[in-house]
């Protein structure tokens, strides 16, 4: 059996935000909980030279289906607009990101093998294939950035495990 780059994607990316809204669940619950307020929450960091908890969270949609964009495009350049303030907010962003995820035509990932992509940011280039871009640069990223949104609320008391982060599995059925 053959794996597509589809099926390297999109799947596990569906997967994890999932999780990562389940997170914006628990954290609204433990505010609801503790007395803590969104933004204390939304605005918290592991460290001060690190982007806080609303950022990460923006970051998981942006680098999914804003890679992808950037990939049909030819051109991804980070999105460095703010992040919501509230988890509504971060909600819709993932539930965007969500539907058009699943909207995509498997062929059209597999079809961008071999195309040329360019991360650009300020006065930074940098040329891939399409491929190379989702799998050595997005994917990293949008890993790095629900790990992080996930040890933020660690790291303010919410009670989550590691199986909040893996969400729902996709397992072998019958």
């Amino acid at each position: 059996m053959s794996i597509s780059l589809y099926d390297t994607i999109i799947p596990t990316q569906l997967q994890i935000i999932g999780s990562v809204a389940a997170l914006l669940d628990k954290a609204e619950a433990f505010c609801a909980e503790t007395g803590r307020s969104e933004a204390d929450i939304i605005n918290a960091r592991l460290r001060d030279d690190m982007l806080p908890f609303g950022y990460q969270v923006k970051c998981v949609a942006e680098h999914s289906i804003g890679a992808i964009e950037g990939v049909r495009s030819g051109t991804y350049s980070p999105d460095t607009g703010p992040f919501p303030e509230d988890f509504a907010g971060l909600r819709a962003k993932l539930v965007a990101a969500t539907e058009a995820l699943n909207e995509i035509d498997p062929a059209e990932i597999d079809g961008f093998i071999g195309q040329d992509a360019l991360f650009s940011f300020g006065e930074m280039r940098i040329p891939f294939t399409a491929e190379k871009f989702l799998l050595s640069f997005a994917q990293p990223n949008f890993f790095f950035h629900a790990t992080t949104a996930y040890d933020i609320l660690r790291a303010e008391g919410v009670r989550i495990g590691k199986m909040d982060y893996l969400g729902k599995l996709q397992m072998k059925m019958g």
